[in-house]
């Protein structure tokens, strides 16, 4: 990869870097009005970087069901807010970190407009799994970047934590699971046919 494209992954298109951005009002997930036009531009950046590298999306849902597949989805907090305050209702309620809240009986994603950049950058696709760490490096360090900017709290945590400490301060309206095994609503955890799990 060369210099140019690590740093424009970096640190993205200049934007007058290093000066504190003006006062706004907060949203309703508490964060102010321009860090959430810049992460979602962040988010847009990321989206056209993506379609580069071309990573296909098998629709197996794997991504988040986190225990099945061992993996631990972490956000820092303003994404855990934007996601709390942009995405519809979760469908069921929280467990204790096993799967993604948002995620249908089909194994689709409920909340994919707000989903986190962990979630965006997450691919099965065998042909991005060693760009994926590069990229998703590169846009953590501009989303870290921008949250300081800001003088927001970084608070890089898995989701479940985040959400049960929002839905603590009372942010989003989410029911706590009592743990149960195994989950009726994960009906087939094998891949698609064609692919390795």
């Amino acid at each position: 990869m060369s210099n140019e494209l690590e740093h424009a992954l970096a640190f993205g298109p200049s934007q007058g870097e290093g000066v504190a951005p003006s006062p706004s009002t907060p949203s309703p997930a508490g964060l102010p009005a321009g860090f959430l036009e810049e992460l979602r531009q962040l988010y847009d950046d990321l989206g056209i970087e993506l379609a580069k590298w071309g990573p296909v999306c098998a629709l197996s849902g794997r991504c988040c069901r986190f225990h099945e597949f061992d993996h631990v989805l972490f956000l820092s907090e303003p994404e855990a807010r934007f996601l709390a305050s942009e995405a519809p209702a979760p469908l069921r309620p929280l467990d204790a970190g096993a799967t993604c809240p948002w995620q249908d009986d089909r194994g689709r994603c409920q909340a994919r407009q707000a989903r986190p950049l962990g979630c965006r950058i997450s691919f099965c696709d065998p042909s991005f799994q060693e760009a994926m760490p590069v990229v998703g490096e590169a846009f953590l360090k501009r989303l870290k970047a921008l949250t300081m900017r800001y003088g927001l709290a970084w608070n890089y945590a898995p989701l479940h934590h985040q959400l049960r400490r929002l839905r603590d301060e009372g942010v989003v309206q989410l029911d706590l699971e009592e743990p149960r095994s195994p989950k009726p609503w994960v009906a087939d955890h094998s891949a698609p046919s064609g692919l390795s799990a």
